[in-house]
């Protein structure tokens, strides 16, 4: 049955972030919807800001497009323009590549729900206001090289 039975599907809050960056997701819980629904080709999670919680830190992909649609509640899209409102029904696009880093924030009292559409694997990942990087196959690193 192509209907996913969102219940049986695993709700985490895990993050791969040094502990030191880790901090502002600790709030931001998801769940792998491709996978259980047999998809390959890209990534889609459920995801649930709580109040205060962000859903990464600041970041832009080097080969992973993204496309986020808002379900409920509100977040505030930061990136490289400034601060815009989202809410139910709104959507946003991240061409890879393209340097403009972004994060949704939930600033309100209530939980804010979105889906998150983008690879299955890790892209290089650049964080432009901390100094971390991820290199694809190496990990999160500082941004000289270093590890954490």
């Amino acid at each position: 049955m192509p209907k996913l039975d969102l219940d049986a599907i695993p709700q985490t809050n895990a993050t791969g972030y040094p502990p030191e960056f880790a901090d502002k997701v600790q709030e931001r819980w998801y769940r792998r919807l491709a996978p259980a629904g047999g998809l390959t080709d890209f990534g889609l999670s459920q995801v649930e800001l709580k109040p205060g919680a962000w859903s990464a830190q600041r970041h832009w992909h080097q080969d992973e497009d993204e496309f986020v649609v808002m379900l409920a509640g509100e977040a505030v899209l930061v990136d490289d323009s400034g601060r815009t409102p989202m809410r139910a029904g709104d959507c946003a696009a991240f061409p890879k590549g393209d340097g403009n880093g972004h994060v949704l924030i939930n600033e309100s009292n209530e939980s804010c729900f979105y889906i998150a559409i983008g690879k299955p694997a890790a892209s290089d990942c650049h964080y432009p206001d901390i100094d971390m990087h991820l290199e694809n196959g190496r990990g999160f690193r500082r941004k000289d090289g270093s590890d954490f």
